[in-house]
């Protein structure tokens, strides 16, 4: 009589178990992981722009600031990439001089489009948008991980 080897229908129901129950925690932490990777890209950038906007108001020296020829908020924007927008407009409510008080907002692209992420003049930090499972908006800092993690 011979003698047949291989795995029974038991022991391959019970990798495919250990390998859901793997995946079921793995995949959700490893998302976080790449969401929290990416929105440091947005911080990344903004800060960059903040001081190139204060290196243009060094080197103006018009009373208001004249934006004709230097694009909507004086500094050049930052490109767009495949995670984040960002737009900035002059805001006359601020407490700075007139043509000196901006907010720049980074905007989330696909699956970060939950994320909203601005910075002003005074270096104010804030979250104004962010998926539910990491916390409520708006928050005054930039928000890095779940549970509004700054």
């Amino acid at each position: 009589m011979r003698k047949l080897s291989g795995f029974s229908l038991i022991e391959i129901l019970i990798v495919v178990a250990i390998v859901a129950i793997l995946s079921a925690i793995a995949v959700p932490a490893y998302t976080d992981y790449v969401r929290r990777g990416a929105v440091v890209e947005a911080f990344g950038l903004m800060g960059d722009f903040r001081v190139r906007m204060e290196q243009f108001y060094q080197d103006s020296t018009s009373t208001p600031r004249s934006y004709a020829n230097a694009g909507a908020c004086g500094a050049t924007l930052p490109s767009a990439t495949t995670r984040f927008t960002f737009a900035c407009v002059m805001d006359t409510t601020g407490g700075a001089p007139p043509g000196q008080s901006y907010t720049l907002t980074a905007t989330g692209v696909g699956p970060l489009s939950a994320f909203r992420f601005t910075i002003n003049e005074a270096n104010t930090r804030r979250t104004t948008g962010m998926p539910s499972d990491w916390g409520a908006a708006p928050v005054n800092c930039w928000v890095r991980a779940k549970g509004g993690v700054c």
